[in-house]
């Protein structure tokens, strides 16, 4: 094979520790090798930045595996060009896999330039992507104890739901906090607490309420309630911080808000998953592929598998 790059490494990455091979020399002979291991500490990963530096190496690939390799890639990002490799496509030979060899045959294939990177996007972007996953979790946790307050009421003979087409606004909320906090709910208080464009009527709305609930009940629907209240919190807050990381995307994301079916939630997603440079993806197939909207393909002896 012929041979493309004169200084690379390549880095086989475990939990505690990574062995590191360098391959350096011409181009026309045979390179030369050097392997040390590092520790995945700061202090380690520092030490094999520096090693790295010493040696003159231009380009380091590594496999993606698990979470383990991006306190590696966080060190020697900016420094060394990086390789981020798919662990089925650097496969070693069966039979003869240790770590010192899985990083020499990284190295090799790095040196005859026979891998090709994974997508890694910039460090702001990799931080928003983290916000909206984690924002879209704390969504789906508070849908679930959305989802057990309607139980609750259900148990509890409260005929909510059939009468307010949403719960969780403005007098769905009223009437619950007044229900958790053991109030006596009369007539005149329930014309208070109901917004004027409710439909519903007062009478259906307190013959609706007129519940068998027990202390058990209120016991349970203010532990959902106040930990959908903190998940709410914790969305705001986190909405806030995304709303500032997308502060450089203010072009982007006006554009991808122009799309039918796309808000700015969406829109953040959107960049927080795929950047704003494609250039990165050769194709649009290649970039639905990332996106994981690609249609997969199942054929065998000209019969296709749905």
């Amino acid at each position: 094979m012929e041979a493309m790059i004169e200084r690379c490494a390549g880095v086989d990455v475990h939990q505690e520790t990574v062995v590191a091979c360098v391959l350096f020399g011409p181009l026309d002979k045979k390179p030369k090798t050097s392997i040390e291991t590092f520790s995945t500490t700061t202090t380690g990963l520092l030490a094999l930045s520096d090693w790295l530096a010493t040696l003159q190496v231009s380009d380091v690939v590594m496999e993606s595996t698990g979470v383990y390799w991006k306190p590696i890639w966080n060190i020697l990002e900016g420094s060394f060009h990086l390789v981020l490799a798919n662990a089925r496509h650097v496969k070693n030979v069966p039979g003869r896999k240790t770590d010192v060899k899985d990083a020499e045959w990284l190295a090799k294939l790095l040196r005859c330039g026979l891998i090709e990177s994974n997508f890694v996007p910039p460090e702001d972007i990799r931080d928003l992507r983290d916000l909206t996953r984690y924002r879209k979790k704390l969504i789906h946790h508070r849908i679930s104890e959305q989802n057990r307050i309607h139980k609750i009421l259900q148990d509890a003979n409260i005929k909510l739901t059939s009468v307010l087409s949403d719960i969780f606004g403005v007098s769905g909320r009223r009437i619950l906090e007044a229900i958790l906090n053991g109030e006596k709910i009369e007539t005149d208080g329930l014309r208070k607490m109901v917004d004027r464009r409710t439909k519903a009527s007062i009478t259906d709305i307190a013959s609706a309420i007129n519940g068998r609930i027990r202390r058990h009940h209120r016991d349970m629907l203010r532990y959902h309630w106040e930990h959908m209240g903190y998940l709410e919190k914790t969305i705001e807050e986190l909405e806030k911080q995304i709303d500032q990381l997308l502060s450089p995307y203010r072009k982007e994301v006006e554009l991808l808000d122009g799309i039918p079916g796309v808000n700015k939630a969406a829109a953040a997603t959107f960049i927080a998953e795929m950047g704003v440079n494609m250039t990165v993806f050769k194709s649009a197939k290649h970039l639905a592929s990332w996106a994981g909207v690609s249609p997969g393909n199942y054929e065998s002896a000209g019969k296709k598998n749905k």
